[in-house]
């Protein structure tokens, strides 16, 4: 039985058993590995996972999700406890089906209390641990433990007996060492199936076949928890430089930042385990169609434009779906919770933050320095222009002007002594033409040819 180590899904082979190690403290970070581990082992059919652990616990809320994430594993789930499973580690080891213990470990001690290691305010405490009671013991059973024992961990007033024999009296949580977890009582271990002295030796007792291939976790795994929850962040900064690119002609830094946002939002969510490269090919697609419908369909028709920014807010939200091997294709309410909360965030901030853009920004001496950077098209229909720019002149509809540039769709007119950036409805208006000005809005003047009327 060969020992391997594997950073990615190509090392995991059909039937292989994989261990993933789990070690100091239970937060976010490991979450984010443990995840992709157990997708990676489910992908390629691996025949078991073995939980290498040694933890004195950590955030409680990281260790739901990992509880969430085991208790949806459809392949055979090992703990071996080979120091400590103390605290938010007890709650993960009873999620997983089989418990083996090292020869010198404990596990056990899950009572909540604050980061500051004081003990919780007493109606918080009470709503606490009822909730992680429930929680536990639902796990325990789905998993074949016995639920009173893992209730004991959290909870202090929790009587213990099994048949005659009280094992645990309230006033205390339960702990146990690897002696008293493999005692049987009634032909049933308390908690573990045994004692072993390594995670081979666990295979071995366990009668696990195939190679045992180690999952360690990558340098990204630290920086794919920080973009995943960044996400509605660099959401609205890819919205926003999007909106700027357009509403700014001939600056490019605004494009740059949007394509830098997006790109860390998928290749955080993809390194997570939550989305693969057919969401981003999906994204794409959205974007193309999206830009079809501004080149060459503009105000013609809506349904490039329409199914292109559907295929983007799908791409969006499915990259943010944590979805197992196995699932039924369509989300549950629980698993969209999370992604529609960052979607609104985003959506509502670039509403709002492109609504004070719109008022403030062209009245802004950083606005009309780039303006006035766009180059234009050399010759004699920019010769005699006026070198007047203003990018937010007060334009009523109605105000009659010309074409300096090919409007196509957007462009520049003059008006008086001033040129302005201007863009039409879709049409095309070549240089020297007379146009009017129909709507403003922000800054963006729409105009038409006069000869439209």
């Amino acid at each position: 039985m060969g020992v391997l180590s594997a950073h990615g899904r190509e090392a995991i082979h059909k039937g292989d058993v994989v261990v993933v190690p789990l070690r100091g403290e239970v937060a976010p970070a490991l979450l984010t590995f443990l995840r992709r581990a157990v997708k990676t082992a489910e992908t390629n059919e691996a025949s078991a996972i073995i939980f290498d652990m040694n933890t004195y616990g950590g955030r409680l809320d990281a260790a739901a999700d990992i509880v969430n994430a085991l208790n949806q594993a459809r392949i055979p789930t090992y703990t071996f406890i080979n120091t400590n499973a103390g605290s938010a580690g007890a709650l993960i080891a009873i999620a997983t089906q089989h418990i083996y213990m090292a020869p010198v470990s404990a596990i056990g001690a899950a009572a909540p209390i604050l980061p500051t290691g004081e003990d919780l305010p007493t109606t918080a405490k009470e709503k606490t641990i009822s909730y992680w009671s429930a929680l536990i013991r639902g796990s325990a059973i789905k998993n074949g433990h016995n639920p009173d024992i893992a209730e004991a961990f959290i909870n202090r007033d929790k009587e213990v007996k099994i048949g005659d024999r009280l094992l645990h009296g309230r006033g205390t949580v339960l702990s146990l060492n690897a002696q008293d977890a493999i005692e049987r009582i009634n032909g049933k271990p308390v908690l573990a199936d045994g004692i072993a002295d390594s995670v081979g030796d666990v295979t071995k007792r366990a009668g696990l076949k195939g190679n045992v291939v180690t999952i360690e976790p990558t340098g990204f795994e630290q920086m794919a928890f920080w973009i995943t929850a960044l996400a509605p962040l660099l959401l609205l900064g890819g919205i926003l430089g999007a909106y700027l690119e357009f509403k700014i002609p001939g600056v490019t830094w605004p494009g740059v930042i949007s394509a830098i946002c997006f790109a860390l939002f998928f290749l955080g969510h993809y390194v997570a385990g939550l989305a693969g490269w057919e969401v981003v090919a999906l994204f794409i697609l959205g974007m193309v169609l999206v830009l079809v419908e501004i080149l060459f369909f503009a105000h013609s028709t809506i349904v490039f434009g329409v199914v292109g920014v559907f295929l983007i807010l799908a791409s969006l939200l499915w990259s943010m779906i944590d979805r197992y091997p196995g699932q039924n294709f369509f989300p549950t309410g629980r698993m969209l919770a999370m992604p529609l909360l960052n979607m609104l965030i985003a959506i509502i901030g670039s509403f709002l933050v492109i609504g004070l853009l719109a008022r403030y920004l062209p009245r802004t001496s950083i606005y009309r320095r780039f303006a006035l950077m766009e180059s234009n098209p050399s010759g004699p229909s920019l010769a005699g222009v006026p070198r007047q720019f203003a990018t937010a002149l007060a334009l009523p509809p109605g105000a009659e002007g010309t074409a300096v540039t090919v409007l196509r769709p957007s462009g520049k007119a003059r008006f008086a002594d001033h040129v302005v950036d201007v863009v039409t409805e879709g049409e095309f208006i070549v240089r020297q033409t007379p146009v009017i000005v129909i709507q403003t809005d922000g800054m963006r003047v729409v105009v038409k040819s006069v000869a439209a009327d």
